[in-house]
């Protein structure tokens, strides 16, 4: 009985003061646990999630490669194996060349071709691990990610998955030069056609068209 009543009776030591009884001082341990002016951590983002399991999915791939790769040996090559392996796992139709479907963007029939990693997801996982390799501690310039045999493979991935699939991966040119010239060639001869047609009245009101239209080539 003795030992029961010096457990209920036992002092806060966060307090320094003895307590009532044990209930009371359980209730307000929490509260002092929690320093003063601190908040709960965010929670990570999609990206970030996403990235953290790409590098852990990347180490494990080094730790099982035969033989065992370690990350300050890995090279672009490593990377493209790491790429190929990963092909295993996609959902994405590849017709190859003999295919009747080769090249068609809705075929209307199933196939045999195999399936494989879409180029967009490689190249966004790619991204993820450049980022993740820096953040861990990794150079810049010793980054495996970012390795020119990369670029080419993904490259070379991205256009025979085009034609494969009669997707175009073309990027769409900027007309906004020839806009501002020909803009340019219409306010000269609105300037010249204002000055002749009229005497010392019309010089005056062509140059208010000439400022009007170099006003409104520069907006463009």
């Amino acid at each position: 009985m003795d030992s029961t009543s010096g457990v209920a009776s036992a002092p806060d030591p966060n307090s320094g003061e003895p307590g009532p009884s044990a209930g009371s001082s359980s209730a307000s341990l929490p509260q002092q646990q929690q320093p003063e002016g601190s908040s709960p951590p965010a929670p990570p983002s999609r990206y970030e999630s996403q990235k953290r399991r790409d590098w852990n999915t990347f180490l494990q791939y080094l730790k099982n490669h035969k033989p065992p790769l370690t990350l300050a040996r890995c090279s672009g090559a490593h990377v493209i194996e790491f790429l190929k392996y990963l092909d295993q796992f996609g959902k994405t139709k590849v017709h190859i060349t003999g295919c009747p479907y080769f090249g068609h963007p809705n075929p209307p029939a199933p196939c045999s071709c195999p399936l494989k990693q879409a180029w967009g997801s490689l190249d966004a996982l790619i991204g993820r691990l450049r980022a993740a390799y820096e953040e861990n501690g990794g150079r810049p310039e010793s980054n495996p990610f970012g390795a020119r045999a990369v670029r080419i493979y993904l490259r070379e991935v991205r256009e025979g998955q085009a034609k494969a699939r009669g997707i175009p991966y073309e990027k769409k040119k900027r007309k906004r030069s020839n806009v501002v010239v020909a803009a340019v060639n219409v306010s000269v001869e609105a300037a010249g056609g204002g000055s002749t047609s009229g005497g010392g009245g019309g010089s005056g009101d062509a140059d208010s068209s000439a400022a009007a239209a170099a006003t409104t080539t520069t907006t463009v």
